[in-house]
């Protein structure tokens, strides 16, 4: 994959629906080797590249930037935990895996409630669906929860005063991410992984016709 002609708009799709519960990249290959990009194509072509197959890296260093950002305000702290709730909930694939294992540990103790907790069936014209499955957590929309989310990390926020030190924290965060990610020379595992996600994204397509 040429991640030079890959739009901004392409790479948060493939974020948004990639499988995140991967295990993050082990610290020596994340810190293994960084030069200085040759040109801009260069450094917008590594800086794609990296965004996605160090995500899961990224996201836990975001976290812990912010986690030590709060130690002072545990307020504060549950409320970054309830963004990055609501951030995760963005994603299909921890959305979808999310809503199975809560919906599998309720269905031991209620079988009854479990089958509330089912996503609406879509109907099926002529072999195929007649719109697009929405995503569900515990029989109701996603949008709900992460609106919830939303205004419960808001609401702490406020009154835990932190705005400033997330605000801090994230913008840190951000911005070791940005430089990781300009530096970090791509390796054999990062292209691979690429042609991997890409083999299954064209086979997942396929499988759909």
């Amino acid at each position: 994959m040429d991640w030079g002609n890959v739009t901004t708009e392409d790479l948060l799709d493939a974020l948004r629906e990639v499988d995140w519960s991967s295990a993050p990249r082990p610290l020596t290959e994340f810190f293994s080797r960084f030069t200085v990009p040759r040109s801009y194509d260069k450094w917008n072509s590594r800086l794609k590249c990296n965004l996605y197959y160090y995500r899961t890296n990224y996201f836990i260093m975001i976290t812990f930037i912010l986690g030590m950002g709060f130690l002072r305000k545990p307020i504060g702290l549950i409320a970054a935990v309830l963004a990055g709730l609501a951030i995760a909930f963005l994603n299909d694939s921890f959305a979808v895996s999310f809503n199975e294992k809560v919906t599998r540990t309720v269905r031991q103790f209620s079988p009854h409630l479990a089958a509330k907790m089912r996503p609406p069936i879509t109907p099926v014209i002529r072999g195929r669906p007649s719109a697009r499955r929405g995503i569900h957590i515990c029989g109701r929309p996603r949008w709900v929860f992460v609106l919830a989310l939303s205004i419960g990390s808001a609401i702490l926020w406020f009154v835990s005063c932190a705005i400033i030190t997330v605000l801090v924290a994230f913008l840190i965060g951000l911005l070791a991410t940005f430089l990781h990610a300009s530096f970090r020379t791509p390796n054999l595992k990062a292209r691979l992984n690429t042609f991997r996600e890409e083999f299954r994204a064209v086979w997942r397509n396929y499988s759909e016709l």
